[in-house]
């Protein structure tokens, strides 16, 4: 769950919320007890569009021959 922090509270702790920012902890500055900002680090993806797809790229490799792995032990086991 998002932190939200009241407007003094924000101004006192200020370099220590936008170092959990950075880290990809964005938080939420509230007047009066209304959420009025929301505070994140610039390269952090906005609400609702985080990209899943591609996040392990440079992580895994598949190999050429990924479609045909175990071809023959599946043909053995089904009879083929």
């Amino acid at each position: 769950m998002m932190e939200t922090v009241n407007m003094h509270e924000a101004k006192t702790r200020l370099s220590s919320l936008v170092e959990k920012a950075m880290n990809g902890e964005p938080f939420i500055i509230a007047k009066a007890g209304k959420p009025v900002a929301r505070v994140s680090a610039i390269d952090s993806p906005e609400t609702g569009k985080e990209r899943r797809l591609g996040f392990m790229k440079g992580h895994i490799q598949v190999p050429d021959d990924f479609d045909r792995m175990g071809e023959a032990e599946i043909v053995e086991m089904f009879g083929g």
